[in-house]
């Protein structure tokens, strides 16, 4: 019943495009699009003290596509990507490469990125159908995992409504189109996903609401439901700028999970800068009860945790990430408009019984010109009870019109 409201949905679009928009013609509209190149090449190493080959990727991705001028006050949106490997000495997940670690990244195939219609008829509002990517607030829960050659995205329904002070974001989808690519039978998730993701701007922040639905057969384990609150903000102290950023969450299972569950998730971070530096601490809980845990596997997980990956799936113990970061922006350098350092070190340990899980140090450097981003970027994970050391090296090369 629901898929066929999407494919009304379609229809209701079409039919509102015979009011006032930009292009006349869809000649027009096609003359006019907004043409979309985004290339990036990147070398990737990992060393895994469980694995005795190390795993050396050299990958490159394109993506292109277009977005035509609104006729009728809607746009269609086509975007392809195509990945490739120059060297192939890592373990993909399905190149059937296991004697090296995992990188996440498949190779050798082209795929439909993004496909769909964009329509604005109805006032501050904005309604897409169709192949989309979807990032909610930093990505903690629902992301497009754009670290990854290839991008997390969503075919559905989304209503997205902006007022002064006030967004609403509305998403129904029945299928997540995942990194690892559509030779992999975990590529993709079918199922009932809602995301509802509202935030109200105040004196002293903002605050956001949240409730996300994931309710698929592909991975029952998975199947829950997240309703929670954010509030973030920031202030001056004289010369020092302060943000800070706090969030609470609630996730039970849902669907046809057959663990019965009731897990938190807590969060508080607060940073400082000043001239050029900046500094921040942060406390992060994922629940477990030793049988399950809170998990977020819609999110940008590359983000959180550390950058080796190593708690992607939370442990059934739950975790507590208690870290610390510090950035310097040099500014601008040689040909280059911007260049950064920043730099992460997590305290692991589980949620229930406080067991050392490990430590991890992360270091990145990018520079910057108006169209490219140089990136080199290290992790460094010590393992204490869970895991093995690990360490992984990056050298990145985007180039985005």
């Amino acid at each position: 019943m629901i898929r066929n409201s999407i494919a009304a949905a379609c229809i209701a679009l079409a039919a509102q495009g015979g009011r006032a928009g930009a292009a006349e013609t869809l000649e027009q509209a096609f003359r006019e699009a907004h043409y979309m190149v985004d290339v990036r090449a990147r070398y990737e190493s990992v060393e895994q003290a469980d694995i005795a080959a190390a795993a050396d990727a050299l990958t490159s991705r394109l993506r292109a596509g277009l977005e035509t001028a609104p006729l009728h006050r809607t746009s269609l949106l086509m975007e392809g990507v195509w990945i490739e490997d120059l060297v192939d000495e890592y373990n993909s997940t399905t190149n059937g490469h296991t004697e090296f670690p995992v990188v996440a990244d498949p190779a050798d195939f082209a795929a439909i990125n993004r496909f769909a219609l964009i329509n604005k008829s109805l006032e501050s509002t904005t309604l897409t159908l169709g192949r989309q990517r979807i990032v909610l607030d930093d990505s903690r829960f629902v992301g497009n995992v754009g670290w990854r050659q290839h991008e997390q995205t969503f075919d559905g329904l989304r209503a997205q409504v902006a007022k002064t002070a006030f967004k609403a974001d509305l998403t129904y989808a029945n299928q997540v189109n995942r990194v690892f690519g559509p030779d992999s039978p975990q590529g993709k998730w079918e199922g009932d996903f809602a995301l509802l993701n509202v935030a109200r701007t105040l004196p002293f922040g903002t605050l956001t609401v949240f409730d996300y639905l994931v309710d698929t057969g592909d991975a029952v384990a998975m199947s829950s439901n997240t309703l929670g609150a954010r509030l973030t903000g920031s202030k001056p102290l004289g010369s020092i700028s302060s943000t800070y950023a706090v969030a609470y969450a609630r996730q039970s299972d849902a669907g046809e999970n057959p663990t019965s569950y009731d897990e938190s998730y807590r969060f508080v971070e607060g940073g400082l800068a000043f001239a050029k530096v900046g500094v921040g601490l942060g406390y992060e809980v994922l629940g477990g009860n030793g049988v399950a845990a809170f998990n977020t596997p819609l999110a940008t997980l590359h983000v959180f945790q550390g950058w080796a990956d190593k708690f992607l799936a939370t442990p059934a113990a739950g975790i507590e990430d208690r870290y610390v970061r510090a950035s310097y922006a040099f500014g601008k350098r040689g040909r280059f408009t911007s260049v950064s350092a920043a730099g992460f070190f997590h305290d692991f340990v589980s949620d229930a019984g406080s067991v050392p899980f490990g430590e991890e140090l992360d270091l990145q450097l990018v520079a910057r010109t108006e169209r490219v981003a140089l990136t080199l970027k290290y992790s460094d994970y010590r393992a204490q009870s869970l895991h093995t050391d690990t360490t992984k090296l990056w050298l990145s090369v985007d180039y985005a019109f």
